[in-house]
Parts: C-alpha cells; sequence; structure tokens
C-alpha cells in the first residue's frame, strides 16, 4: 500500500456498473422507452419492451438510469414499482419468480421460499399479491438469452401471461438481449407477447467512446494524471471491437490500476497496452478453465509435443500423444475424427493455430502450432487432471518438414 501511489480518487466511477448523471449519446434511447413507460405513473400498463444490441452499448446502463428516474417521479412507489433481474445470475423461472417476489413482497409471513414450492404455486402466491398492490410492475429481464438458453421460453409465458388473472395491477416486461437473432427463438405465442416493441441499441463510435471516458475522468482523476493520448487510445481499441464501452472502461481502468502497482505518477499509453494484454490474458484463462476433459487433453497434447521441440504438427502427431495421456490419466480415447473437431474448437478460441494442408490425391490434414502464452501453459499444467504427468514425455515422432 506505501508502494501505491493513488492515481483514482474514486475507482466506483470506472466500472461499468456505475451510473452517471449523465448517459452520453443514449437520450434519443432513454427519451424513446421513457415516452413508451411514463403511462405507468398514472397507473396506465405501457408496453412490453425488447431492447435489442451488443454487449457494451449501454442498454443495461440506461434501464438502470431509467429505474432511478421512475423511483424519484414516484418515491412511495404508489403508482408503479421497478424490479431488475439479471438472468446471468438468475436463469431458472422459479429463481426468476423467486427474485421478482422478493422485490416486491414486504410482508415476511408471506415471503416466497428459496425452494421447495411449484411453480405454478409461486406464480399464484405472486399473482395475488401484485393484485394487491393495484399499480403497474415494470419487470426488466436482462441477458434475458441465458435463461432462455437453459430452460426455454416458460418463464416468458409466466410472465406475460399474468396480466389475464390481474384486474387492477398490470406487469410490463422488458427484455434485454444481445442476440440480434433472438426473437426468431421464440415460440410464436411468446413473440408478439413479449415484443410489443423493440428498440435497438447501436454500437458506439470512436468519438463517442471518448466522450464517455471523458465524463468518467473527469470524476475519477485530478489535472495532469492522464497522458494526452490515453483516452483516444482505449477508445480506439475498443472500437475496434464493435463499440464495447464496458471494454473501454475497463481498459481505462485496469491501466490506472497498473500505474498504481508501479508506483507512477501518470497513466500512459505504455499502462493501456499493459492493461490490453492484461485482459486478452484473462478473458483466454476463463475459457481455459471451462474446456470440458477431452479438449484439456488434447491441448496437453499440443504444449507436450511443442515442449519436445515440436514446433508444428500434423493430427496425427497429436492424436498419438492424446491417447498415451488418456492411458496415463484413466480417460476413454475418442475418435481421431472427433479430435480433429476438438482442435479445430480449439483454433476458433485462439488457443492453437490449425491452417489445413493438401496434399492432393494423398489427402489433408491440420498443421497444428501452440498459439497460447506461457502463463496459459502453465494454468493447463495446473489442472487435477495432469497431476500424474510431471515426468510423462511423448514418444518421439516424425515432425511434419
Amino acid at each position: 500500500m506505501e508502494k501505491r501511489n493513488v492515481l483514482v480518487k474514486n475507482k466506483k466511477i470506472l466500472q461499468s456498473s456505475y451510473i452517471p448523471e449523465k448517459l452520453p449519446h443514449r437520450n434519443d434511447k432513454i427519451n424513446e422507452i421513457v415516452e413508451i413507460i411514463a403511462p405507468s405513473l398514472n397507473k396506465d400498463k405501457p408496453s412490453n419492451i425488447l431492447i435489442i444490441g451488443k454487449t457494451g452499448t449501454g442498454k443495461t446502463a440506461v434501464m438502470n438510469y431509467i429505474g432511478k428516474e421512475l423511483k424519484k417521479a414516484d418515491p412511495e412507489e404508489k403508482n408503479c414499482s421497478f424490479i431488475y433481474i439479471n438472468c446471468e445470475i438468475v436463469d431458472t423461472p422459479y429463481g426468476i419468480l423467486y427474485n421478482i417476489a422478493n422485490q416486491i413482497i414486504s410482508d415476511p409471513s408471506r415471503r416466497i421460499p428459496f425452494t421447495g414450492w411449484s411453480l405454478e404455486k409461486i406464480l399464484s402466491e405472486l399473482t395475488a399479491y401484485i393484485e394487491e398492490a393495484d399499480k403497474i410492475f415494470i419487470v426488466v429481464l436482462d441477458e434475458i438469452d441465458r435463461s432462455f438458453q437453459k430452460n426455454g421460453d416458460d418463464i416468458f409465458y409466466y410472465l406475460t401471461s399474468i396480466n389475464d388473472q390481474l384486474k387492477s395491477s398490470r406487469v410490463s416486461i422488458i427484455g434485454i438481449t444481445n442476440n440480434t437473432k433472438f426473437t426468431e427463438l421464440l415460440s410464436t405465442r411468446i413473440k408478439s407477447r413479449l415484443g410489443e416493441e423493440k428498440i435497438i441499441f447501436p454500437p458506439y463510435n470512436v468519438n463517442q467512446l471518448q466522450d464517455i471516458l471523458y465524463d468518467r475522468a473527469k470524476e475519477a482523476f485530478d489535472d495532469g494524471i492522464l497522458a494526452e493520448g490515453v483516452i483516444p487510445y482505449c477508445a480506439a481499441l475498443s472500437a475496434q471491437e464493435m463499440g464495447d464501452a464496458r471494454r473501454a472502461l475497463d481498459l481505462l481502468r485496469m491501466s490506472a490500476d497498473i500505474a498504481e502497482r508501479n508506483g507512477d505518477t501518470s497513466i500512459t499509453e505504455a499502462h493501456v497496452k499493459s492493461a490490453k494484454s492484461k485482459i486478452e490474458l484473462d478473458a483466454v484463462s476463463e475459457v481455459i478453465k471451462t474446456l470440458t476433459v477431452q479438449s484439456k487433453l488434447v491441448l496437453m497434447s499440443v504444449i507436450k509435443n511443442t515442449e519436445q521441440g515440436m514446433n508444428t504438427m500434423i493430427t496425427g502427431d497429436v492424436y498419438s500423444t492424446y491417447k498415451f495421456l488418456c492411458e496415463i490419466t484413466g480417460q476413454s480415447v475418442i475418435t481421431q475424427r472427433r479430435v480433429a473437431d476438438l482442435i479445430s474448437e480449439l483454433d476458433m478460441l485462439g488457443i492453437v493455430h490449425a491452417r489445413v494442408k493438401s496434399f492432393g490425391r494423398a489427402g489433408r490434414t491440420k498443421e497444428i502450432e501452440l498459439s497460447t502464452p506461457k502463463e496459459l501453459i502453465s494454468l493447463v499444467k495446473s489442472d487435477e487432471l495432469f497431476k500424474d504427468i510431471d515426468n510423462y514425455k511423448p514418444p518421439k515422432q516424425t515432425t511434419l518438414i
């Protein structure tokens, strides 16, 4: 702590979850949504809304901002209540209904238990409580495609059909998704109910990202802390990744953190470059942690061959080492064709580099190279699966020339 030179006055401001007083370049979307949901302040049900946009385009920030403004307009929530659920965290129908209930049921004796009820019972109790409240409930389901992937569209049916049983109160659904083709996945009965109004959030361009970062930087840093090129560089890197504002904020925040840890007095473009490398490394690290056992075995086979001097190898080389690793680890052996498929998947993830090489009438194979940084190779080796292969050396094989 003594070594750190504190450069950020308020670290919360650089978090993507922080909701500022102003949201640059999203006034048009805020106004569009507000025009739809404003009638809820007079106890009139607004249309359901489906908000679509890529990651980091301000969808969640805009809805949380509107939620704060609704509570300012109706502080005692006599006419409407705003409920936010992140379906990436809560992705089961029971969990979603339970979380909605917990946000609106104030009577402890009527709280719905964490588990143990049928969906019909929890829905019946929730409907009864909503009816007694005599107001509009705006339920925001963020990352709704996550719930759909796991459970189908049942939860959307429950929530959109709840109004059929209500007389005094009403429920309005606002779904948020980064899947532009999400509505195509829904059944016909849900599609018309859920997507009454669609609002598209376009990616930010480089100038808009700069404005967002400059607004945050005014509150987060004192004058002279940021070098002149830091914000344009963060914005340019993020604009290349489909205009992701979260990415831009992560770069700026991590650059500041690296500068503080180094004991530096200012933040420069060199710190941004370090932050970019670390973010990319962390992203690949998460991917490696979630690989299947068979994919880990294939990757370790490539690593072992590379360590033996085989910088470029073919599928057969990988498969030979893979079979030995399966024997050592006690795993079942899959076919060479399936291993080739797993190599292609690792290639798509950027963990290995595989290119198809044709031998004319003799057929085709893959030339494979390891493209994983040393830090991630250590991560793979530390996996519990490979605890017994520290001293293992694959048999010498013929390297492709």
